[in-house]
C-alpha cells in the first residue's frame, strides 16, 4: 500500500490541459488476471505491437522492469475500491527499447463475468529547464535596455544594452542616479515616474521621450520606457524595475508624418507665390532650421506666372537667375541674409548648377567650411555674414513640380549646435516637395488669372457713352476666388433716333472659359442691337446662340457627347427712348433694374425674369417704363447684391438706400455703391452699370406729316434746311437736303402711307422717315445706263451711318450725321 500511495502521489509531467484530454492516450483493457482484452490505435502507436500480437497474451510481458507482485496486489485493491491510480512505470517497445510512460489505471468495472481495467499511458517527455546562465544571458543580451533602481532611486542593477544605450560604464552607474548621469536626458521626469510607481504600486508603461546621452551626444534619440515595482515574499516594494527601448526610427517617422500634416495646412492657404513662399519658411523656423531662404526663378514670379523650366526640355540657361521670395530666421530681422525679399539673387554655393535645379538630389553639408576658397571668391560680403552668425550646416533642396524646375529651398542652423544629418534630407525634401506643388498652382492660377483678367478687360467697353440721352458711370470688380474673373459684362450700345441701348449679363463660371464665352456674348448683343431687335425678341435670339454654343462645346468633347452641355447665362436688355422718355426692356433670369426717381425713393420695376439663357423652348416678354427727367436706372449683377452675406433681397434694398442718396457725381456715386455693398473682396464679379436719364426737349424734335405726292418732296426737303440752319447747322443744311429728298422720295415711290419725317437734334442730327409698309430698303449699285437706283448709295455715302428699324405700324429708314 505504500508503494501504491507512493505512486498515486508521483508529480505528473503533463499540464491541467493534457489532464482533461486523453484522445492521444494509448489505452489498453486488462482482466483482473493480467490478460489484454482490448488494445487500442493509440497503444499500436505508442509500442509498436499490433492489436492481433497482444490481445488474449499476459500484459506482463509489456513490462521493462522486474515484476513487483506486492505492489500490483495494492493497486490492485485500490482500484477496487473504486479509486484508480496512476504512476510512472517503463514500458517495452516492440523493438526492444524502454519507455517511460505516465500509467492511469482506472477503477475495476465488469465485462461480462470478467472483471477489467482501463489503462491509458501516455509517453513521458523532457522538461526544458532554463538554467542559470541562460537567465542571465538572456537579461545581459536582451534587445531591451533593463535596470533596477533601489528605493533611493540608485542603480543596483543593469544589462549591457542599457549601458550601450546611456554611453555611461556599469561600474560608474552602479550607486548612483540617473539624474547625475545623463542631463542630457529627462531625469526629473523620469525619476518622478518611478517614485509614482514606488508609492503606487502601479507600473507605467511605454512611456516615450527624446534626448541626448554619452553615447550619441550629437544626435537626439527617442526611447520608450516601462516602469514596475520589485516586490519581495511579503509583497513590500523593493525597489523599481525599467527597460527602455531606443524608437528613433518610430519617432522619426512620426514626426515626420506630423510635419508633412502640418505642413499641409499652413503652406499654400492661398494662390499667391510669393505668400507661399513666405509661409514655407515660417513654417520651418524654428522646428527645423534657425534660418531659411527660398529663391525662384524669376520667370516663375513673372505677372504671366509661366515661363519655369521644364525638366525635360532643352538646355536651361547657364546661370538662371533667381529672386528671394521668402526667408525666415530665429533672429528678428533675417540678419543673417545678403538679398532681401525681391531682390536679385546669383550666388551659388560650390555644389550647386543648373542640373541640380532640373533633377538634383538635395545638398547636405553637415559641417560648412566657410574658408573654402570657392566659397570666398563667389562672395566675400556673405561669407563674412555667415562667420558672424555662425552658420554651421545646412540642406539645400530643388523645387520642383509637375515636371518642373522653380527654384531652390535652403535650410541653415546657426543656434542649434547639432548639423544636420541624413537622416534630416527626408523632411527638408517632404517640406519642400508640398511647398513646390503650392507655389506651382500658384503659378498656374496667376498665369489663368492673368489672361482671363486680360480678356475681359479686352472685350469690356473701354469708354461708355449714352450721348445726350443717358450720363453714365460703371464699376466692375473681378472675383477673388480659385479660378479668377468670371463673366460678368455690360455695355452701352448707341441706336438710332438717339436712343440707347443698356445690356448687363452674367455667365456661370470662372476663369478663360467663362470670359471668353462671355465675349462671345456681348459681342452677339451688339450685333442683334444693331439690327434694331426689341429686348425680348434679342433675348430669344440670344437664347437660341447660346444652346448653338453648347452643341458646339458637346460635339466637341468626346466625354460630353453622350450629355447636355449647359452654358448658363442671365442677361438684362433695355432700351431708353429720350423723345418718349420710355424705357422697354426684358430679362433672361437676371435680377431686375433699379429706379431711383428724383425726389423720391428706389424701386425696382420687374419685368417678367424669363429664363436663363440656354433653356430653350421658352418665350421672353418685354415691359415698357417711363423715365422721369433726372432720374437713376441701374443695372447690376448679383455678386453686387449677394455680398458681404445677405441674400439677394437684403441686398436690393441695401442698393436701393445707397442709390438713393443725393449725388451729383454719377461715378463717385457708382464707386461709393460698390465699396459699401461689397467691402471686402468677394468670390463673384461684380458690374455695376449707373445711367442717369435726360429727355429730348422739343425744340430738340421737329416732325412733319408727308404727303404721298412727289410734289410734296420739294417742300418737305425746304422745311428741313430751315430746321438745320435755325439750329445753327449751316454746314450740313445741303447734305440734309440731299438725304430728306432721297429718303422721303423713295418712301412717297414705293411705301405706304402715312408717312412722316422727323428730325432730331442730339450728339447728332438724325433724319428719320416712317412709313406703315415692312419692305426692307435695299441698297442698289446701279450700273452706269441705269437712270435710278442711287438714292441709298448716296444717303451711304454721306451720312455717318444709315439703317431700318421696324415698328408695331411699319418700319423707319434713318441716317445720322455727325454734327461740326
Amino acid at each position: 500500500m505504500d508503494s501504491a500511495r507512493k505512486g498515486s502521489d508521483a508529480p505528473a509531467s503533463t499540464t491541467s490541459r493534457d489532464l482533461f484530454d486523453a484522445s492521444t492516450d494509448a489505452a489498453a483493457v486488462v482482466s483482473a488476471d493480467g490478460v489484454v482484452v482490448g488494445w487500442t490505435r493509440g497503444a499500436e502507436e505508442l509500442l509498436g505491437y499490433p492489436a492481433s500480437e497482444v490481445v488474449g497474451g499476459s500484459a506482463a510481458r509489456l513490462l521493462a522492469m522486474p515484476g513487483d507482485p506486492v505492489r500490483v496486489a495494492a493497486i490492485a485493491e485500490r482500484c477496487h475500491a473504486g479509486m484508480g491510480w496512476s504512476g510512472f512505470i517503463s514500458v517495452r517497445h516492440r523493438d526492444g527499447s524502454g519507455i517511460d510512460v505516465d500509467l492511469r489505471v482506472s477503477a475495476s468495472f465488469r465485462v461480462g463475468e470478467a472483471v477489467c481495467f482501463l489503462i491509458s499511458a501516455r509517453e513521458q517527455r523532457q522538461q526544458w529547464t532554463v538554467g542559470q546562465s541562460v537567465l542571465e544571458g538572456f537579461l545581459t543580451r536582451s534587445p531591451v535596455g533593463m535596470a533596477v533602481m533601489d528605493l533611493q532611486l540608485r542603480y543596483v542593477w543593469l544589462n549591457d544594452t542599457l549601458e550601450r544605450f546611456g554611453g555611461v560604464p556599469r561600474e560608474q552607474r552602479l550607486g548612483r542616479r540617473l539624474s547625475e548621469l545623463l542631463p542630457g536626458l529627462q531625469t526629473d521626469t523620469i525619476e518622478g515616474l518611478m517614485r509614482k510607481v514606488l508609492a503606487t504600486g502601479v507600473p507605467v508603461t511605454d512611456y516615450e521621450y527624446v534626448g541626448w546621452s554619452w553615447a550619441d551626444p550629437h544626435r537626439q534619440h527617442a526611447y520608450s520606457t516601462s516602469f514596475f515595482p520589485l516586490v519581495d515574499a511579503d509583497d513590500s516594494v523593493t525597489g523599481v524595475c525599467y527597460m527602455v527601448l531606443d524608437v528613433t526610427e518610430r519617432w522619426n517617422a512620426r514626426q515626420l508624418l506630423s510635419l508633412v500634416n502640418d505642413a499641409g495646412s499652413s503652406i499654400g492657404r492661398t494662390l499667391d507665390v510669393m505668400r507661399t513662399a513666405q509661409e514655407l519658411a515660417d513654417f520651418a523656423v524654428p522646428r527645423f532650421a534657425d534660418f531659411v531662404i527660398v529663391d525662384l526663378l524669376e520667370p516663375v514670379l513673372s505677372a504671366e506666372g509661366h515661363g519655369a523650366w521644364l525638366t525635360d526640355a532643352g538646355p536651361a540657361p547657364a546661370r538662371p537667375v533667381l529672386r528671394r521670395a521668402g526667408m525666415s530666421s530665429v533672429r528678428e530681422g533675417c540678419p543673417e541674409a545678403v538679398a532681401r525679399i525681391g531682390d536679385r539673387v546669383d550666388f551659388y554655393p560650390p555644389q550647386y548648377d543648373v542640373q541640380m535645379l532640373i533633377n538634383g538630389e538635395p545638398v547636405l553639408i553637415p559641417v560648412l567650411d566657410l574658408s573654402d576658397d570657392v566659397w570666398a571668391a563667389e562672395d566675400p560680403a556673405r561669407v563674412a555674414k555667415n562667420r558672424a552668425f555662425g552658420l554651421h550646416s545646412l540642406i539645400s533642396v530643388p523645387m520642383r513640380a509637375r515636371n518642373t524646375a522653380l527654384g531652390i529651398t535652403t535650410f541653415a542652423r546657426t543656434l542649434n549646435p547639432v548639423s544636420f544629418t541624413p537622416d534630416d534630407v527626408l523632411p527638408a525634401r517632404e517640406l519642400v516637395a508640398r511647398a513646390a506643388l503650392c507655389v506651382d498652382n500658384a503659378r498656374r492660377y496667376t498665369r489663368e488669372h492673368t489672361a482671363a483678367v486680360t480678356l475681359q478687360h479686352s472685350l469690356l467697353p473701354h469708354a461708355l457713352s449714352g450721348g445726350t440721352a443717358l450720363e453714365v458711370a460703371s464699376s466692375y470688380l473681378p472675383a477673388h476666388a480659385p479660378g479668377g474673373v468670371g463673366g460678368d459684362w455690360f455695355d452701352v450700345i448707341p441706336l438710332s433716333g438717339a436712343r440707347v441701348g443698356l445690356v448687363v449679363g452674367d455667365v456661370v463660371g470662372h476663369g478663360i472659359t467663362a470670359a471668353a464665352a462671355m465675349g462671345r456674348l456681348r459681342t452677339a448683343v451688339q450685333t442683334l442691337a444693331d439690327m434694331e431687335m426689341p429686348p425680348d425678341e434679342l433675348l430669344a435670339h440670344l437664347d437660341d446662340l447660346v444652346l448653338r454654343l453648347g452643341e458646339e462645346e458637346t460635339e466637341g468633347d468626346p466625354a460630353h457627347r453622350n450629355t447636355a452641355t449647359f452654358l448658363g447665362a442671365t442677361c438684362l436688355y433695355a432700351v431708353y427712348d429720350p423723345v418718349t422718355r420710355r424705357c422697354t426692356m426684358a430679362r433672361a433670369g437676371h435680377p431686375p433694374p433699379v429706379v431711383v426717381a428724383p425726389g423720391k425713393g428706389a424701386s425696382f420695376p420687374e419685368p417678367p425674369a424669363g429664363p436663363p439663357l440656354g433653356l430653350g423652348g421658352m418665350a421672353f416678354e418685354a415691359t415698357e417704363i417711363e423715365l422721369a427727367e433726372n432720374s437713376l436706372f441701374g443695372l447690376y449683377t448679383d455678386g453686387l447684391i449677394r455680398g458681404a452675406g445677405h441674400d439677394m433681397e437684403r441686398g436690393m434694398s441695401r442698393l436701393g438706400e445707397v442709390l438713393a442718396q443725393p449725388d451729383s457725381d454719377l461715378g463717385a456715386l457708382c464707386a461709393s455703391a460698390v465699396r459699401q455693398l461689397v467691402p471686402v473682396p468677394q468670390g463673384d464679379d461684380i458690374a455695376l452699370l449707373l445711367t442717369r436719364a435726360h429727355a429730348l426737349g422739343a425744340e430738340q424734335v421737329v416732325s412733319w406729316d408727308v404727303p404721298a405726292d412727289p410734289a410734296a418732296v420739294a417742300d418737305v426737303r425746304a422745311r428741313a434746311t430751315r430746321q438745320v440752319e435755325a439750329w445753327g447747322f449751316g454746314e450740313l443744311a445741303m447734305t440734309t437736303e440731299l438725304i430728306v429728298s432721297e429718303l422721303v422720295t423713295n418712301a412717297v415711290r414705293y411705301a405706304e402711307p402715312p408717312l412722316r419725317l422727323r428730325l432730331l437734334r442730339d450728339s447728332r442730327l438724325t433724319c428719320e422717315v416712317s412709313d406703315a409698309s415692312s419692305t426692307a430698303p435695299r441698297l442698289r449699285h446701279a450700273r452706269s445706263t441705269d437712270e435710278g437706283g442711287r438714292g441709298l448709295f448716296l444717303v451711304a455715302q454721306l451720312a455717318r451711318r444709315w439703317g431700318a428699324r421696324y415698328t408695331a405700324g411699319g418700319k423707319i429708314i434713318w441716317a445720322e450725321q455727325e454734327i461740326p
